[in-house]
C-alpha cells in the first residue's frame, strides 16, 4: 500500500527549512545549547549538547509534524490525520493537530509504555492500540487512512517533515556558529536529513555524522546497496531509532549530504544515558543519547567544536531503571561474585565486614546450601555489589582473596 505522491518525492531546500522555521515561531521552542565539560575533556575540543529532549512533547518530532499538518489543504484537514508510533511521533502529531484544530487518530502498539499512551491522549489524539510491533501498528494506520480519507502523517518520509526537523540545524548554526561537527541519531533519517539540508547549504565545511544502534542500523547496508534495504529484525533498546528501513526521501539526502554513519552498541547507549543524567543533569532516552554514545566510543574521531543533538527525553521509567542498571554494569560499577564460605553462625557477617572495609555496597545476597558440589560444612554465596568502577572491582576481588575466600566468579 503506497501513499507516495509527486509532492512527497520533491527535494528539500534551504528555503523550505527557513519557511518551516517561520511557521514554527511561537510553536516549537528554540531549545537550549548546553556545554559539556566532561565530553569536551574527552574529545579534546568543545562539545555542546543541543537539548531537543527539552522540546515540547519531549522530542524534536513536534517540528516536522506541525509543518506537515499545517501544510494540508482545508479539505484534508477536515478529513483528519492519522499516525502510527510507539511514542515521540505520536505525541508530536497529537499536539500539532490540537494546535491546528485538526482531529488526530494515533495507532500505538499494545505494549507501548503507559506514560506515552497517556501523554498522547492528553495532547488531544484519539489513541487506538493495535499490534505488538510498530510494523503492525503502521499497517493498521495505513488501512485506516484508506478507509476514512484521513491523511497519513509519516514520521520521517516526507519533505515537509524533513523541513521541520531541519530547523534544528538552523538553530545550531545560530547558537554555535563555530561548530565543525554535528552528531545526530538516525532511525528513518528525517532529522539527520533535515539538519544536513540546512547546515550544508550555509556551512558546507561542517561535518554531519549520523549514529545508529548496531542492532537497527539500516543505513550502512542501504548506502552500500545504493537503495533503501530492509532489516529483518531490528533490535535495540533505543526505540526512537529502531527503524528497519530508511525513508526514500531522507535516504537520498543522507546519501548526498551526511558525511558518515556510525553505529553504537547497547552498552555504549546505556553508558551515554547514564552520563547525560549524572554529568549533564539531563533526562535523555536511549535514542537521544546515541550521539553521546558515539563520542564516548571514539572521542578522537570528531573535530571540534562538536554539537551532539539530544533528540528526545521520553523514556519510560521502567526502561530507565533497566538502562541505568545496564549502564552502571557497562561502566564496571556493578560486580557479581560467587564464593564459598564455612556454613556457621557469623560467617556472613564476617564476609560483609570485609566488603564494608573496601567500601563495596551490597545490593543483594543469596545462599546455596544444597548443591552436591558443596562440602558438608560449606555454603555458596552470590553477592551483587555496587562499586566505584573497574579499579574498585579489582580491589574488592583482591580483598576477598586476601581474606581467604575462594572466589568462584
Amino acid at each position: 500500500m503506497s501513499y507516495r505522491t509527486a509532492d512527497s518525492l520533491r527535494s528539500v531546500t534551504l528555503d523550505d527549512v527557513r519557511g518551516a522555521q517561520k511557521m514554527l515561531s511561537g510553536i516549537a521552542r528554540v531549545t537550549a545549547m548546553e556545554g559539556s565539560r566532561h565530553l569536551s575533556q574527552l574529545v579534546g575540543a568543545p562539545v555542546h549538547l543541543k537539548c531537543e529532549n527539552l522540546q515540547r512533547t519531549g522530542s524534536f518530532k513536534l517540528r516536522g509534524a506541525y509543518v506537515r499538518i499545517a501544510g494540508l489543504l482545508p479539505e484534508e484537514r477536515a478529513a483528519g490525520v492519522v499516525a502510527a508510533s510507539a511514542g515521540n511521533h505520536a505525541q508530536g502529531v497529537a499536539l500539532a493537530s490540537s494546535l491546528l484544530g485538526v482531529h488526530s487518530t494515533v495507532f500505538m502498539p499494545k505494549g507501548a509504555p503507559l506514560p506515552k499512551i497517556s501523554a498522547t491522549r492528553d495532547y488531544g489524539a484519539e489513541v487506538r492500540l493495535h499490534g505488538q510491533v510498530v510494523d503492525e501498528t503502521l499497517h493498521a494506520a495505513q488501512e485506516y487512512a484508506a478507509e476514512t480519507g484521513a491523511v497519513f502523517i509519516h514520521p520521517f518520509d516526507h519533505p515537509d517533515v524533513i523541513a521541520g526537523q531541519g530547523t534544528v540545524g538552523l538553530e545550531i548554526l545560530e547558537q554555535c556558529p563555530e561548530v565543525r561537527t554535528i552528531v545526530v541519531g538516525m532511525g528513518g533519517g528525517g532529522l539527520a536529513a533535515g539538519i544536513a539540508v540546512a547546515v550544508k547549504a550555509l556551512r558546507p565545511d561542517v561535518r554531519i555524522v549520523g549514529v545508529q544502534a548496531e542492532g537497527a542500523a539500516c543505513y550502512p547496508p542501504s548506502l552500500a546497496a545504493g537503495r533503501p534495504v530492509s532489516l529483518e529484525n531490528p533490535a535495540t533498546m533505543a526505540d526512537g531509532i529502531k527503524v528497519g528501513r530508511p525513508g526514500l526521501v531522507p535516504f537520498g539526502i543522507v546519501g548526498e549530504l551526511v558525511d558518515e554513519v556510525r553505529t553504537v552498541s547497547e552498552d555504549q547507549l546505556s553508558a551515554a544515558l547514564l552520563l547525560c543524567l549524572e554529568r549533564a543533569k539531563l533526562v535523555v532516552e536511549p535514542a537521544g543519547a546515541s550521539p553521546v554514545a558515539a563520542l564516548l566510543a571514539a572521542p578522537d574521531a570528531f573535530e571540534g567544536p562538536v554539537v551532539a543533538v539530544l533528540s528526545g527525553g521520553n523514556v519510560d521509567p521502567v526502561l530507565m531503571q533497566r538502562v541505568l542498571r545496564h549502564g552502571m554494569a557497562a561502566q564496571g560499577r556493578y560486580l557479581a561474585v560467587r564464593l564459598r564460605l564455612t556454613d556457621r553462625p557469623g560467617a556472613l557477617a564476617t564476609l560483609l565486614g570485609v566488603l564494608s572495609a573496601v567500601d563495596a555496597n551490597v545490593l543483594d545476597v543469596s545462599h546455596v546450601r544444597t548443591d552436591p558440589r558443596l562440602g558438608l560444612t560449606e555454603a555458596e554465596v552470590e553477592l551483587h555489589l555496587e562499586t566505584k568502577g573497574p579499579a574498585h572491582c579489582t580491589e574488592v576481588g583482591q580483598s576477598l582473596r586476601d581474606a581467604g575466600y575462594t572466589v568462584i566468579g
